[in-house]
């Protein structure tokens, strides 16, 4: 395969060719400091493909993005932070204003605009500040101006998140760059959150969609803040194609390398949203390994990292294994607890924890310090097959409960 590994570069959601950006306060949020408004734009036109919350009750912006990716193509997002536009009996209007509004300024069809909102639910999102706001935020976009976009986005986020890499195709230098939003209401079933991913690479829309979908089930699909599924989750991809790599229409060596990037790009963002949970002080990776199959690797990945018993235990670095064998237990899957082995570890060592299905002895003291890092890593091996699985979250402490009991009021 003529495939270098994707390398990390400077520029986020504007690294790929074709792509600006800009982000600004328009007055949805009361803090006058904190952008709540973002676009981002692509000179040409993009195939554009998207994957969304499974959650019954869903955004109005969900329902507008789903008509005008019907045709998968885009040229635009427009989001806004600090008011979800969730349960309105003129969501959907005003989704579909806000679309029409971004379409106007920027000289586009309302229907190659990709519609997002997150903040509280419920609340009616009055359409003026948008209208006020657009344009000027249409003014400075910019490649330099990704980083606005990138905080515009953040609701109780305590960092932007972004990324870009690059890579080649045939000979071709292709990039790929992304924001994110999320720091509760995160565990997914299908998309999560807000994400958006531009790329300048060639792809037929249909393989957009596919390369998405199916490295989402096994990054951002993989993460869990609290066990909360938003009604406005969306993660969202335009690809502009002009990096200049002959179109990917099919499961071809060109698609796995696209795939593969795809993939490098979401498990990052994945990290740094597990990293940034709501009241978070410890990120946590869960990777099972000799699973029968992947679906039971990832079923008892998430398991554990969705305890929060397990979860608190690592608030106060407490080696309490014994709830993580919980958490393997109550997870819908088979499996061989004789043949179960578990560890910790970080930056700081590591302590073997369980064999056999059975308790080990440990040094306590060396528990806690190695429990005492940032990153923390929980390794479960079923020794039962040849498959794994990765899961990220965070650590359950009283800021979560003090965050999500203020965050209406």
């Amino acid at each position: 395969m003529n495939f270098i590994k994707p390398q990390k570069i400077d520029g986020g959601i504007c690294a790929p060719l074709g792509f600006t950006a800009n982000g600004v306060h328009c007055g949805i949020r009361k803090n006058k400091s904190k952008e709540d408004l973002a676009l981002i734009y692509c000179g040409t036109e993009c195939a554009a493909a998207a994957v969304y919350t499974k959650n019954k009750v869903q955004g109005a912006p969900i329902v507008v993005t789903k008509k005008n990716l019907a045709d998968g193509k885009a040229r635009a997002v427009m989001v806004n932070s600090g008011n979800a536009n969730t349960c309105n009996a003129d969501g959907v209007f005003i989704a579909e204003k806000t679309a029409h509004i971004t379409a106007a300024a920027l000289n586009i069809s309302p229907n190659d605009v990709i519609v997002a909102s997150t903040g509280v639910i419920g609340l009616p999102l009055p359409v003026e500040p948008i209208e006020k706001a657009v344009p000027g935020l249409v003014k400075g976009l910019s490649r330099e101006n990704g980083g606005l976009a990138a905080m515009a986005i953040l609701t109780t986020d305590t960092v932007k998140k972004e990324i870009a890499v690059k890579f080649e195709i045939n000979g071709k230098e292709c990039r790929i760059g992304a924001i994110a939003k999320g720091s509760g209401m995160i565990c997914p079933n299908m998309a999560t959150l807000l994400v958006f991913i531009t790329a300048d690479v060639n792809i037929s829309s249909e393989y957009l969609h596919k390369a998405l979908l199916g490295v989402t089930e096994d990054t951002l699909n993989m993460v869990s803040i609290d066990g909360d599924t938003s009604t406005n989750d969306m993660v969202s991809a335009m690809a502009s194609g002009l990096a200049g790599n002959s179109e990917i229409n099919a499961e071809n060596e060109d698609f796995s390398i696209f795939k593969t990037a795809l993939y490098e790009v979401m498990r990052e963002l994945s990290r740094l949203i597990a990293g940034d949970g709501e009241g978070a002080k410890k990120l946590l990776e869960c990777n099972v390994a000799g699973a029968e199959n992947k679906e039971t690797a990832k079923k008892i990945a998430k398991s554990v990292i969705s305890s929060n018993l397990f979860k608190a235990a690592m608030s106060a670095a407490d080696a309490n294994w014994g709830r993580i064998l919980c958490a393997i237990g109550y997870a819908d899957v088979e499996f061989d607890i004789s043949k179960v082995s578990a560890g910790l570890s970080s930056g700081k060592g590591d302590i073997k924890v369980c064999e056999n299905g059975s308790g080990v002895e440990f040094d306590e003291g060396t528990a806690k310090t190695v429990l005492s890092a940032h990153e923390i890593y929980i390794n479960i091996n079923l020794n039962s097959g040849n498959c794994e699985a990765t899961a990220w979250g965070c650590d359950l402490t009283e800021e979560y409960v003090r965050i999500n009991a203020d965050y209406r009021t």
